[in-house]
């Protein structure tokens, strides 16, 4: 299984959609909590879908329970938390909601898991796509940046 992550913060449309038609992404999967974001022009969740289907022809699926909550968030970004507190907790939150089991696995195969972070490197889909890739065992994790 391959699967992708990307962010669309700092992204042209050009380069986003290129970014995955190249990677011959079949699916993205919005990993966000607040999916109505106008960080980008085109990363509003409705919007986004309509793009993707007509620009790519890539399915959109919003997963919400592998967001993290929004006290988490706030903790993390507003109160100026760690890193590894975020990390910790979002971790506790993926084992606690067991998503290795709730979800269906080939609906990731060749899936983009979308955030908004520009880097993987302190976004939580980055964690998301490890945790999977531990669970579910031959994950193959790349980041399109």
């Amino acid at each position: 299984m391959i699967l992708f992550t990307i962010g669309f913060t700092r992204e042209s449309a050009e380069n986003f959609f290129t970014l995955l038609k190249d990677a011959q992404v079949r699916r993205v999967i919005d990993v966000r909590l607040n999916n109505r974001s106008q960080l980008a022009g085109f990363s509003k969740a409705t919007d986004l879908e309509y793009f993707l289907r007509a620009i790519a022809g890539i399915e959109y699926r919003q997963v919400p329970e592998l967001a993290p909550t929004q006290e988490l968030l706030d903790a993390y970004k507003k109160r100026k938390g760690s890193w590894s507190e975020y990390e910790s907790g979002f971790l506790d939150l993926l084992r606690k909601r067991s998503v290795e089991r709730s979800l269906e696995r080939s609906a990731f195969d060749m899936a983009c898991l979308l955030c908004s972070e520009h880097e993987p490197r302190h976004c939580h889909r980055r964690l998301v796509a490890e945790y999977l890739k531990e669970k579910w065992g031959d994950v193959d994790v790349r980041h399109l940046e």
